[in-house]
């Protein structure tokens, strides 16, 4: 929607105006002393020495082209001036945050490792419904790795979970895992490197959590150990969202599951979950309490595997975060229109260049 003409620049319009008119006041002061002091001595001019009828003809001809050469070259300054001045025009939009910061955070446990290679397919498909949003993957178990960080990079974080993929793949059973060679226990060893750092521990979720939020921009780690969540600056205007799946068996973690998602939800974090276990123990104690804690902290809850419908429910669900975290707010911004000025512009200079040709003719 566009308004009022304006100009962006209007004191540089007035300075090119106060030195035109100066540098006309200054031609006429001059050309009037020098007819003044021409009055008193014969003039001779063109029209006496060359009175015929041809020359007189290419006289007023050669003084019309000085004429329109001169209202060209003047016309050309001005709209120079005012191209220079910035001529726009006010418009009013609705001003939308159009990127997200998404975390895909994957629970590689060994009860999770059956699952994983299906919830990599599901974060696959995923980032193909991805448009101009950040992405970073993480994996834990007892303690976290980043897979890549958040990147527009989609062919990357493409190729890079399709390795995962790939490798979790191929120990999603036993019997691939009794059947796994060098390389591909080499593989797998590399991948979840870092993930088990702490003896006795597996699945943490409530600390995996926290390490994927880490990630985002307006979540820090207090100097006690603690966690702590930062408000305010231009972080809050991007959305940001985390995709957790996990089959929520937790061991003793430094932050239980209420306390990761009360951090996150102070760092204006959304966190949908996946759970991504066993179908007969999607109704048990831990997983429904998952779902009641993920709920309640604005988040949606997916049991019902990797296919379309929990896609879909992670997709909506990124969309109504990414929808309240927005700035709507219509705001006014100047817009340069200098289509037509620089039009003008241009066929003064041309016509000017023309009567110039034909002068030195």
């Amino acid at each position: 929607m566009m308004n009022a003409f304006a100009w962006h620049w209007p004191w540089l319009l007035a300075i090119g105006l106060i030195a035109a008119l100066a540098a006309a006041a200054v031609s006429f002061f001059l050309s009037g002393r020098a007819r003044r002091g021409s009055a008193q001595a014969p003039v001779f001019d063109l029209e006496q020495d060359f009175n015929t009828e041809y020359t007189s003809g290419m006289l007023r001809q050669w003084r019309w082209y000085n004429r329109v050469a001169a209202v060209a070259l003047a016309a050309a300054l001005i709209l120079s001036v005012s191209l220079a001045a910035r001529p726009s025009q006010v418009g009013s939009d609705e001003e939308r945050a159009g990127s997200r910061d998404i975390v895909l955070c994957l629970d590689v446990s060994p009860s999770m490792l059956a699952y994983d290679h299906a919830v990599l397919e599901t974060y696959q498909r995923l980032v193909a419904q991805f448009k101009g949003e950040r992405i970073g993957l993480s994996i834990f178990n007892s303690t976290s790795r980043t897979l890549f960080p958040l990147t527009d990079d989609y062919d990357m974080a493409s190729s890079q979970i399709k390795y995962a993929s790939d490798v979790l793949g191929k120990v999603s059973d036993q019997d691939k895992i009794d059947k796994m060679d060098a390389k591909t226990s080499q593989d797998f060893s590399d991948l979840i490197e870092g993930t088990q750092n702490r003896k006795d521990m597996t699945s943490l979720i409530g600390d995996g959590l926290v390490s994927c939020a880490a990630m985002l921009p307006g979540f820090t780690y207090g100097s006690n150990g603690r966690g702590s969540s930062e408000s305010g600056g231009p972080t809050e205007q991007r959305p940001k969202s985390i995709v957790l799946a996990t089959d929520n068996v937790s061991g003793k973690s430094t932050y239980t599951l209420k306390e990761a998602l009360d951090l996150t939800s102070k760092a204006k974090i959304g966190v949908d979950g996946l759970y991504s276990g066993a179908q007969t123990s999607k109704n048990d104690k831990t997983t429904l309490d998952m779902k009641r804690q993920i709920e309640s902290h604005g988040g949606t809850f997916s049991s019902a595997g990797t296919g379309p419908q929990a896609i879909d429910a992670i997709v909506e669900s990124i969309e109504k975060h990414k929808a309240r975290s927005q700035d709507q707010a219509r705001k006014a911004s100047m817009l340069d229109t200098p289509g037509w000025w620089t039009l003008a512009l241009a066929l003064a200079v041309c016509i000017w260049i023309s009567m110039t040709w034909k002068l030195k003719r």
